[in-house]
């Protein structure tokens, strides 16, 4: 990989914290329906709740793919020349990129289904 393309990576990735800064806020946002909802039994508050979960999960779930993806290619950049750690480094980064992404999926799938707010979750 050229400088030129490390020098693109970090910018988008300086876009995706920006990205991780409005999904805390959300987050934080969201809290105050669930909190209202619980205390209330506002049903408003609920599906403000539910639908702000989903679009985090939604967009983290994008933010994921992207990192996966770019995992996938390192993988598939490695030579037979290159150094065992390089290796061993690059697989353990796809394995943990894949993982981020089934959670963020699973995540998703919980924040759809979960019509009734039974489960906590969280963008961690």
């Amino acid at each position: 990989m050229s400088i030129n393309d490390k020098l693109k990576q970090i910018t988008i990735e300086d876009y995706i914290w920006i990205i991780y800064i409005g999904i805390i806020v959300s987050s934080w946002y969201a809290n105050k329906y669930e909190s209202d909802y619980f205390k209330y039994n506002d049903t408003i508050s609920k599906e403000k709740y539910r639908r702000i979960m989903i679009r985090i999960f939604t967009i983290l779930v994008i933010v994921y793919l992207y990192i996966f993806k770019g995992s996938f290619n390192d993988l598939m950049m490695i030579k037979k020349g290159d150094n065992s750690k390089k290796k061993e480094l690059t697989y353990l980064s796809y394995v943990g990129s894949l993982l981020i992404l089934f959670s963020g999926i699973i995540f998703l799938y919980i924040a759809y289904k979960d019509e009734n707010i039974d489960v906590e979750i969280a963008f961690n």
